[in-house]
């Protein structure tokens, strides 16, 4: 559920934890947006690129970083885990892939927002296949 733009408080740690979708609107508002994220064993999400900054904060598993000026050479790669966050600036290539055997779970701050109010994606290949 995505309580935006309304005032809000809430213990974030329980919230990603408890999120078993891969993208997952918490609170979404013009110019900031909370978005809880699950990544399933062994899967690399998408290299993307955003217009937006971004701020991402491990609360279960791990994974890695990759970014980059440049889709073809990721230049940046970091090991990250439990309480682990990052700053991606806009306009940086990036990926992020889960190299545990648990799912991670993590959210990110977009400013401004990203995706539409209540954003749900069940699974990385649901929203692969939408794009």
């Amino acid at each position: 559920m995505d309580y935006g733009p309304n005032p809000f408080v809430t213990n974030i740690d329980w919230d990603t934890i408890q999120n078993n979708y891969y993208r997952s609107a918490l609170w979404t508002a013009e110019n900031l947006q909370v978005m809880l994220m699950r990544l399933p064993t062994g899967l690399k999400a998408d290299l993307e690129l955003h217009d937006t900054d971004h701020y991402i904060y491990i609360v279960e598993g791990q994974g890695i970083i990759e970014t980059g000026d440049d889709k073809d050479n990721l230049d940046f790669r970091v090991r990250v885990s439990d309480g682990y966050a990052f700053v991606i600036p806009a306009n940086v290539w990036h990926r992020f892939y889960n190299i545990g055997s648990i799912p991670i779970k993590f959210y990110i701050i977009y400013g401004p927002a990203q995706w539409p109010h209540g954003t749900i994606v069940e699974t990385l290949e649901t929203e692969q296949n939408d794009i």
